[in-house]
């Protein structure tokens, strides 16, 4: 499997050193959990986003101007609980020296917390919960995808990305920036489409299978490392 990643990411994302090794594919399977969960959030979750919080502090403030649809204590929530799982990502990052190994454990603990928000999601009725799980999640993941530093592939924020994509020549970034817009846009129609004809229950379910994928992905003998230098 990590011989077909390798031509994956070497076709997807030209790298004449293989610089990332076999993160770029496995980036990309993040950036879909990112549309899929935020689907989720948005669309069940007191119209919240989870992953993008660009648009969760705008929605702040808008919902203290006293927009009736939007929570400010959901928003809040939202942004506490992802820059928590920021934090606590960037204290685990120094500890782990394998960049591979502190991906997979940081994408594991991602999938722990989706697997509980989904569990809590068929027992209760408890969404502020499932906005803390589903936030602090995404800080995690987001805390390591800024410490390997993938180019274009950040996994949950776009704007910079769709503009390079407009303002740059067309080469290998715009490939990569390319597939994380499409990857961004495929999580959200999918998640979309679950969560609003099946429940949040479906939507999650997906995201949940792609984290354990991605995180037994990185472990796999003979996985490409990032480069340091």
């Amino acid at each position: 499997m990590h011989s077909l990643l390798g031509r994956a990411a070497a076709l997807l994302f030209p790298d004449a050193e293989g610089h990332h090794g076999v993160l770029p594919p496995l980036l990309v399977a993040l950036t879909f959990v990112t549309g899929l969960v935020d689907a989720v959030s948005y669309l069940g979750l007191d119209r919240v986003f989870v992953a993008n919080m660009t648009g969760n502090v705008v929605f702040l403030g808008f919902a203290l101007a006293g927009d009736v649809q939007l929570s400010a204590t959901a928003s809040l929530l939202a942004a506490g609980s992802f820059v928590a799982g920021a934090w606590l990502g960037g204290r685990i990052a120094p500890r782990v020296a394998r960049p591979l190994r502190l991906f997979a454990l940081i994408v594991g603990a991602h999938a722990v917390l989706v697997a509980a928000a989904l569990v809590l999601d068929v027992a209760a009725d408890v969404r502020d919960v499932l906005i803390v799980l589903l936030a602090l999640g995404m800080g995690l993941q987001n805390a390591v995808v800024g410490k390997l530093a993938v180019p274009d592939l950040n996994t949950t924020v776009l704007t910079r990305t769709l503009t390079g994509l407009a303002a740059d020549r067309f080469g290998p970034a715009s490939v990569r920036r390319f597939v994380s817009v499409a990857a961004m846009f495929a999580g959200a129609l999918a998640g979309g489409l679950l969560q609003l004809r099946h429940g949040t229950v479906a939507a999650l379910a997906p995201a949940l299978l792609l984290l354990v994928l991605v995180a037994l992905t990185a472990l796999l003998p003979g996985a490409a490392e990032p480069r340091t230098s």
